[in-house]
């Protein structure tokens, strides 16, 4: 797959806006669907863009209802409600902040009231920010990435638990950097590495109750995080220091997704795959 060239270029706000980056990120599923999540329900945090824009394409193809949960990029998430509507399924749209409480159970329950059940949990809303001077960070700075990436997968977790029966799938998003750790990025790795933590424990409670739970460690990917994070000259080419030598595209990541959603991934839990560029990390 040859590495398309991406400009210098960067978005003042966390999290960023998928329709103003350039190029695109490449969404579109590769194969026709086959009914792997036929009448299968998922709600997705962090939906409207980047991986999350992948994960419901990709399972809208394979048969699934959709519903979104994110923070407030309305232009995003109707152009992915758009997407899945197009895939021939149905879209709900549900904005608020999740490291409110009461955001995720309202995430939770509208789902259900407008699908009827809840098959599919992913975890995946998050923000990210370089941490330029880690002594410096202000408290309402770290509290802020807690919610978002640490208080929202539990929050929602709990909800939707009285939901979920046997055969469920919940996938969490962690990164590379829960493994590899990053400098410029103390306050997100620590974050990410809970939600590793959280995988791992929570597969063990639910083992007997025949819901799975594991996560997706993905590494340098083209998403609104790269130029809603960084300064325009770290964006250029980003990923070009990988073994493959490019980022990694959203598809490229979703695909992980279904294989932990579907029939395919029924002896997986507590696991993580790594669509990564090569990059090799502790399992």
């Amino acid at each position: 797959m040859n590495a398309p060239h991406i400009p210098a270029q960067s978005q003042d706000a966390m999290p960023a806006d998928e329709h103003k980056m350039d190029p695109a990120p490449d969404w579109k599923p590769r194969h026709p669907g086959v009914g792997k999540l036929d009448g299968k329900v998922a709600l997705i945090t962090g939906g409207d863009s980047g991986i999350g824009r992948a994960i419901a394409a990709l399972f809208a193809r394979e048969g699934a209802k959709i519903a979104i949960a994110y923070l407030e990029e309305d232009e995003d998430a109707d152009k992915t409600r758009q997407i899945v509507e197009e895939e021939g399924s149905d879209c709900l749209l549900i904005p608020g902040d999740l490291g409110v409480k009461d955001n995720c159970v309202k995430a939770v329950e509208e789902t259900v009231a407008e699908f009827g059940k809840l098959d599919i949990l992913i975890n995946n809303g998050a923000q990210q920010w370089v941490d330029e001077d880690f002594a410096d960070l202000s408290e309402g700075k770290i509290r802020q990435m807690i919610g978002s990436n640490i208080m929202a997968y539990m929050f929602t977790t709990q909800a939707a638990l009285k939901h979920l029966g046997e055969g469920a799938r919940i996938i969490n998003t962690s990164s590379v950097n829960a493994f590899a750790g990053m400098g410029s990025l103390v306050t997100y790795s620590m974050t990410r590495g809970a939600s590793l933590a959280f995988t791992r424990s929570m597969a063990s409670n639910l083992t007997d109750k025949g819901i799975t739970v594991n996560a997706v460690a993905p590494g340098p990917i083209w998403t609104p995080f790269i130029p809603g994070t960084m300064q325009p000259e770290q964006v250029e080419d980003f990923g070009s220091g990988t073994p493959m030598g490019r980022a990694g595209q959203p598809w490229e990541v979703a695909t992980a997704y279904l294989f932990f959603a579907s029939s395919d991934g029924s002896y997986y839990t507590g696991q993580t795959m790594h669509p990564n560029g090569g990059m090799v990390v502790g399992a």
